[in-house]
């Protein structure tokens, strides 16, 4: 069912053709693999997407899309799968990702504690993104590493998920479609 409203709510390649966007990527943009949704590329597109989704800014997209090109997985999953940051969540993330890369580092307690991210003015955006700039910039590198690992880490973890709970759907399938045939 979710399949079918995935499809549903995905453009087609047609509707792909007539973007004037798409010059960047050219015909790279309508092989198959890029909009077939089976295991493999819906796994492939979520791990993609939450690896791609701590790239900071704008760039998340793009980025999803690049990858999306080289390892021939979903393109939509791996879009719709960059959406877990936005304004609200990339702080706590960015922070468990400062947390990660200093435990990974071995850093100790003598080290003073990560500086308090900036407060967001939504009446100057331009002026908050800069200070949230900066802001991850003086983390340095136990941010750097953290986001890395982090990256990998929902990556994977997204990936085994959408693997084991579609092999749960289709053995369910399989069983409602046994039952059924036995009962008929």
């Amino acid at each position: 069912m979710a399949r079918k409203l995935f499809r549903k709510f995905t453009p087609s390649a047609d509707k792909i053709r007539e973007f004037r966007a798409r010059g960047v990527f050219g015909n790279a943009l309508f092989h198959p693999a890029l909009w077939h949704l089976n295991r493999r590329s819906a796994a492939g597109g979520v791990a993609v997407g939450l690896f791609c989704g701590l790239i900071p800014g704008p760039l998340q997209v793009l980025g999803a899309a690049i990858v999306c090109l080289v390892a021939r997985v979903n393109l939509p999953v791996a879009i719709v799968s960059t959406v877990y940051t936005n304004p609200f969540t990339i702080v706590p993330l960015y922070l468990l990702a400062y947390k990660i890369g200093s435990f990974a580092l071995g850093a100790n307690g003598a080290k003073p504690p990560a500086p308090p991210p900036p407060d967001w003015d939504w009446r100057s955006i331009g002026a908050s993104m800069n200070a949230m700039g900066e802001w991850m910039l003086s983390l340095g590198a136990p941010l750097a590493l953290g986001v890395f690992l982090l990256a990998c880490l929902l990556s994977a973890t997204g990936y085994f998920v959408v693997r084991v709970g579609w092999n749960i759907h289709l053995r369910r399938a399989w069983q409602r479609r046994r039952e059924r045939r036995a009962t008929s």
